[in-house]
């Protein structure tokens, strides 16, 4: 099985928004994001979840590669390919905010900060996204 997701990446003055996933989500550190419905392409499904988590409107331009991860589908870790596993497809975008505009967040988190890319990609949960905003900023990725 494979999920589709979007990972937006909202930059204003040269810093990286990172928003904490509230405890019902996880408790980590990441960045805009979410599903693709049926019938959507990824840029709708990144306008939409751009709109939903922040109050954000704004064009995302193309970012970064798709980048792909794999669940088990009783955990969240990453895990190796196999029957009980799926894979998470993710198209990450770049997004510019306004100059002093600050995220209205919705329930699924809990906090934010303005980050540096070089502290964003300290902070992010995930290796893939780590890894994408790192290429997208020209960082050495690790």
């Amino acid at each position: 099985m494979t999920v589709d997701e979007v990972a937006l990446f909202v930059v204003r003055g040269g810093r990286v928004l990172v928003a904490h996933r509230s405890p019902a989500q996880g408790s980590y550190w990441h960045v805009v994001a979410g599903g693709v419905e049926p019938g959507e392409s990824a840029l709708e499904a990144a306008r939409r979840e751009l709109r939903e988590e922040t109050g954000l409107v704004a064009e995302p331009e193309e970012g970064a590669d798709v980048t792909e991860y794999v669940y088990r589908l009783d955990e969240e870790r990453p895990a190796e390919p196999g029957p009980d596993a799926f894979a998470v497809n993710v198209r990450c975008f770049r997004v510019t905010a306004p100059d002093g505009w600050e995220p209205t967040l919705d329930w699924e988190h809990d906090g934010y900060r303005w980050c540096t890319p070089t502290e964003a990609v300290e902070l992010l949960r995930w290796p893939e996204t780590r890894d994408a905003l790192a290429r997208l900023f020209g960082l050495a990725s690790g």
